[in-house]
């Protein structure tokens, strides 16, 4: 199916069946912001400090969502036991702390749909598996009092899929159990599908990040948006 004819027909389809939400747990890389080249820069960077072979941007593209040990254990050759791999890691985070937005950008759209989202009087929220510090310096460079709460990756909260960074992103917000429940979770991976299942919540799987329709079907997504726009209808 053209992806285009599919957007259209999933909006006409959907439209009177999406439902409104008082909080919204967004995802941050593939979501909300295109870090991908500033992630394949900083990777590449590392390795070749490391004299190791670099990857392209679309090896890249498959190597995120589950945290940037694992980013860079599937980047290293032999991951984790390579003798060279601590060196790696602790380069690549210097290096992406300090580059992190060189080339990153909001998708299009995504301004004005946290935007609108603030103006109807809805809590926004960020949960990441990039490290606490990078995750709190893009929201707040990238968007400002549009985020209420950011949570990333640290010691003693177990990264997605565990439901652990959502839960404390709802302790940080003030919000109850029962508040959550009027939650939605935002994504673009099978990582963030199954953070969603675990956390009790809906799951929204957006197409224009880092994993295709087909992809995200396999992994049991049930709702798609072709743009940020779609998220308030």
């Amino acid at each position: 199916m053209d992806f285009y004819y599919f957007c259209v027909t999933f909006a006409n389809s959907k439209q009177k069946t999406m439902k409104a939400y008082d909080i919204y747990v967004f995802d941050l890389d593939g979501t909300l912001l295109d870090t991908l080249d500033d992630l394949t820069n900083s990777v590449n960077a590392a390795l070749e400090h490391a004299a190791l072979p670099v990857h392209t941007r679309e090896e890249i593209r498959s190597f995120v969502g589950n945290g940037v040990r694992l980013l860079i254990e599937r980047s290293v050759p032999g991951g984790a036991t390579h003798p060279l791999f601590d060196q790696v890691f602790d380069f690549f985070r210097q290096h992406y702390l300090e580059h992190g937005a060189d080339n990153t950008r909001p998708y299009p759209g995504i301004m004005s749909l946290l935007t609108m989202l603030k103006e109807r009087g809805k809590k926004i929220v960020v949960v990441s598996n990039k490290f606490y510090d990078a995750t709190r310096s893009l929201c707040r460079n990238y968007f400002g009092d549009l985020i209420d709460v950011a949570v990333g990756e640290r010691e003693g909260i177990r990264k997605k899929p565990a439901p652990d960074l959502v839960n404390e992103a709802f302790r940080e917000l003030g919000v109850t159990r029962d508040e959550a429940l009027s939650a939605v979770y935002i994504g673009d991976s099978d990582v963030d599908i199954e953070t969603a299942r675990n956390s009790g919540l809906p799951c929204i799987s957006v197409l224009w990040g880092f994993r295709d329709r087909d992809f995200l079907l396999v992994h049991g997504a049930t709702t798609f948006v072709c743009s940020p726009q779609e998220i308030l209808e």
